[in-house]
């Protein structure tokens, strides 16, 4: 099965998008807010107050078109449009399309700027030459095995004096001791986590300059320890990423944790430009 089949199935295989709609439906008939939705659409460490801190990267007059790239269910995007970006968000499983754009069509921001969903390869995006004023990862580039590969293409797409800005998994000091399965991989085969000397030497390779680096771990590991201990009552809240994962999540999320603590993985914040 081609590489790409194989992530796609890492995410959806467990996915419960019509109960997840139909919870919706039954607990927010009026529509769910964004913070509402963020324990099932903001897949990523930090949750929503990471994804405003890397919107804040970006100014609204500058960068109105801007491509989400590993989008998920879209909650970023969400968040983007409600402060007025053009969002377009690419992400290689179909099925989280099809939910990201359902659940924009329920959630109470309805109204914010243009959202568009796209099924594709960020190795090869279906994007003309400077289309975009900037590009988003959000926990996205540790799912590919080709980061340079990526990188030319956001280079490409990209447009003179455009951004490129990053709050990323990388490998820690201790990635020997990586303890799977995480959110983002079941084995060690399908994770391509970089150290931040690669990751930034890619960057310049790939024709952008660093504007700033910023290390997120220590903030990252308090946000997970806090969300450990929310999610000890699942059972009782309305959404969660066991909707996504399903009882995966539980060994996911305490591996996560200790593999935060041990210094197997760390957080960064990254922005460059063209």
């Amino acid at each position: 099965m081609p590489t790409s089949h194989l992530l796609a199935e890492h995410y959806q295989r467990s996915l419960r998008a019509d109960e997840v709609l139909a919870r919706i439906y039954s607990h927010y008939p009026d529509g769910p807010k964004l913070h509402q939705l963020a324990p099932l659409d903001q897949l990523h460490i930090g949750g929503i107050s990471a994804s405003a801190r890397l919107l804040n990267l970006l100014d609204v007059a500058e960068h109105s078109l801007v491509l989400d790239i590993g989008s998920g269910l879209g909650g970023l995007m969400r968040q983007g449009s409600a402060l007025g970006f053009h969002m377009v968000g690419l992400d290689i499983t179909h099925r989280f399309n099809i939910l990201n754009k359902a659940l924009s069509e329920i959630a109470v921001h309805q109204n914010g700027a243009a959202q568009r969903w796209v099924t594709g390869n960020a190795g090869a995006l279906p994007f003309a030459a400077n289309s975009f004023d900037a590009v988003l990862f959000q926990h996205s580039l540790m799912n590919m095995p080709d980061p340079a590969q990526v990188i030319a293409e956001c280079h490409r797409v990209l447009r003179p004096g455009g951004k490129l800005v990053m709050h990323e998994v990388i490998s820690g000091g201790q990635s020997a001791n990586l303890r799977f399965p995480v959110p983002w991989a079941d084995t060690p085969e399908h994770s391509h986590l970089l150290d931040i000397a690669m990751l930034l030497q890619l960057l310049k390779e790939g024709g952008l300059q660093l504007l700033h680096c910023e290390d997120w771990t220590s903030t990252a590991l308090e946000w997970r320890q806090r969300q450990g201990q929310k999610e000890q009552a699942t059972a009782k809240a309305v959404l969660s990423p066991q909707w996504v994962f399903g009882e995966r999540f539980v060994e996911m999320s305490n591996n996560l944790l200790e593999n935060l603590s041990n210094d197997a993985i760390n957080v960064v914040e990254i922005s460059a430009c063209c």
